[in-house]
């Protein structure tokens, strides 16, 4: 898919990216080439750019995740919405696709999670374990596809590594294709059902409230609920 065709929202000062599963919002260890890599170059080519373009990265979501990316197309936008993600003031819901349902309908996960950097995921601890970070999240159950699929609404009011797969996981809700964190089988695109829904934030400049909702992905499980 042309970028092009993955812009969600675009002014002066911002940018959002409806992210496939695969593309990477910042470098890794792979060497891959990232999002902000693509929209400084489609940018620079559409607007016959002269020069460097900026591209600052607000906010990150994993790689095999897909759904809504804001990115800053000024520094003065990067500086005001970074003291935005810091003061909290990003509303962020996902969705996610899990083959078990949650034993209550809706609720609120507190968990005390550890990062293990070795092999890149994050656990369920207990509180007060060395260098364990406090999660915290909303979430609802929205929806039961005919294949047995409960989609799962969170408002995620922390940004932990992995929050979303680490808590979900051990309420004995892994999303589906979520190999590392207890899915049976893996998606045939190698990502996990996991979808950056929607973000709610003020502007940078105008100072009015915006809401960005991405369409879910094409494949069929995922449109069922596209209407909710």
């Amino acid at each position: 898919m042309p970028l092009a065709e993955q812009i969600l929202y675009e002014d002066n000062h911002l940018i959002a990216i409806n992210k496939r599963c695969g593309q990477i919002v910042q470098g890794d260890k792979t060497g891959d080439r990232t999002l902000p890599d693509d929209i400084k170059q489609f940018l620079k080519e559409r607007d016959n750019k002269p020069g460097n373009v900026f591209c600052g990265v607000i906010h990150r979501i994993d790689r095999p995740v897909s759904g809504v990316v804001l990115f800053a197309k000024t520094s003065k936008a990067l500086s005001r919405m970074n003291e935005a993600v810091k003061n909290h003031d990003l509303q962020k819901t996902y969705w996610a696709l899990c083959k078990t349902a949650p034993l209550k309908p809706q609720g609120r996960l507190e968990d005390w999670l550890l990062r293990n950097e070795k092999n890149n995921k994050s656990q369920v601890v207990k509180e007060g374990t060395r260098d364990a970070k406090l999660a915290v999240l909303e979430y609802r159950l929205a929806g039961v596809s005919d294949g047995g699929y409960n989609l799962i609404e969170i408002n995620l009011l922390t940004g932990r590594h992995h929050q979303i797969r680490a808590q979900l996981a051990n309420i004995g809700c892994p999303i589906k294709g979520d190999l590392k964190y207890g899915a049976e089988r893996s998606n045939p695109d190698g990502g996990i059902s996991l979808h950056a829904r929607s973000i709610t934030f003020t502007h940078p400049v105008r100072k009015e409230p915006v809401t960005i909702i991405a369409p879910v992905p094409q494949e069929t499980i995922w449109q069922v609920f596209e209407k909710i």
